[in-house]
C-alpha cells in the first residue's frame, strides 16, 4: 500500500492505494497561499486518512508525490513553484520521509497525471501519450511505453511556458499560461472574476468573456500544433479546471484550430480527448509513481 500526495496551486489531496488504478481513501482541501501553509495540513491529514481505511502506518510501503512545479530527480527536491511561495529548492522527499518514516519519490504533477492516464485512463493501451493540465497553470507530460520522459532530470514538456503571440499585441510574445491558464485569463479580464466565472459568462454568450476564451483556445491550439509537429504523440489528454468549460467552448474549438494548423504529414495521427480520471488523476499518478519507483 502507498500514500499518494498532490500539491497543486489551488488544491491539496492525499490518497491511499496500491497504485493499480483504485484509490481506497481520499482527503482533499484547498491549498494555502504558501509552502508552510500547505505542509502543515499534510501532517494533520495523514492519521485521519489512514483511519478511514483502518490502515496501520506500518502497512504503507512508500510515498509518491505529484508537485505543481518543476522537480529535480537527482536531489528529489522542488526546483520552484510558479504560483505558490515557499517552495524554492525545498527538499520535499526528505521532509516527507522524515515525517512518515517511508521512502518517498516526487515528480511534477502533470508528469504523474500523464502516467495515470496512460496506465488507467484515456491513454490506456496507447503510446506515446501527451498529457496537458490547463488550470491555475499549464503543465505537460510525455509518457512513452509507460514511462515518464524527464529530459535530463529536471523535467520536460513544459508546454505552458512556450511562447505565443499576446492577443493584446500580436508582435509581442508571452508564455502560453499568460493567455490560456486560469491566472492568465483572469489577469486579461481585469475584472476580478475567476476563470470559472468567465467561462460561465462565455456560455451565456457574453462577448468579452467569449473573446477571452476564444483567444485562450487559439493560443493553446498553436502550442499543441507545435508539440505535435515535434513529438507526434498518439493521443493528447487534457484535464484541469479551465478545460471544464466543456466541449462546446473548449474542446471542439481546440480540435478545430489544431486541425486547421496541422502539419500535413502527421494529419490524423493524434487525437485530443478529455481526461478520464478527473480530479483524482494526480493522486492516481502519484500512487502509480510510488509503485513503479519504490516497488510493487
Amino acid at each position: 500500500m502507498f500514500l499518494g500526495i498532490e500539491i497543486g496551486g489551488t488544491k491539496l489531496q492525499l490518497g491511499v492505494g496500491r497504485g493499480d488504478g483504485e484509490v481506497l481513501a481520499l482527503w482533499r482541501a484547498p491549498a494555502k497561499t504558501d509552502g508552510d501553509g500547505i505542509r502543515q495540513p499534510i501532517v494533520a491529514a495523514l492519521p485521519e486518512l489512514l483511519a478511514k481505511v483502518n490502515l496501520p502506518r506500518d502497512d504503507l510501503r512508500g510515498v509518491g508525490v505529484g508537485f505543481g512545479g518543476p522537480t529535480d530527480d537527482a536531489t528529489q527536491s522542488v526546483v520552484k513553484s510558479h504560483h505558490v511561495e515557499g517552495w524554492h529548492g525545498f527538499p520535499l522527499a526528505a521532509w516527507l520521509s522524515e515525517l512518515t518514516g517511508l521512502p518517498t519519490v516526487i515528480c511534477n504533477d502533470a508528469d504523474v497525471a500523464g502516467l495515470a492516464e496512460a496506465q488507467f485512463g484515456a491513454g490506456r493501451g496507447l503510446s506515446p501519450i501527451f498529457y496537458i493540465t490547463v488550470g491555475t497553470g499549464i503543465g505537460g507530460g510525455l509518457i512513452i511505453d509507460g514511462a515518464i520522459y524527464r529530459g535530463v532530470g529536471k523535467g520536460a514538456c513544459e508546454i505552458g511556458h512556450l511562447l505565443v503571440p499576446n492577443p493584446a499585441n500580436p508582435t509581442e510574445l508571452v508564455i502560453l499560461e499568460a493567455v490560456a491558464a486560469g491566472w492568465g485569463i483572469e489577469a486579461r479580464a481585469g475584472t476580478g472574476a475567476t476563470a470559472r466565472a468567465i467561462g460561465d459568462a462565455a456560455k451565456q454568450l457574453d462577448p468579452v468573456c467569449s473573446k477571452l476564451i476564444d483567444e485562450a483556445t487559439s493560443a493553446l491550439a498553436l502550442a499543441i500544433r507545435q508539440m505535435i509537429t515535434l513529438l507526434c504523440p498518439r493521443r493528447v489528454v487534457i484535464g484541469g479546471g479551465v478545460s471544464l468549460i466543456g466541449e462546446e467552448l473548449f474542446f471542439a474549438p481546440l480540435r478545430r484550430k489544431v486541425q486547421e494548423r496541422r502539419f500535413e504529414a502527421f494529419a490524423g495521427l493524434t487525437d485530443i480527448v478529455r481526461v478520464a480520471l478527473e480530479e483524482e488523476v494526480v493522486i492516481h499518478g502519484a500512487l502509480a509513481l510510488a509503485r513503479q519507483k519504490l516497488g510493487g
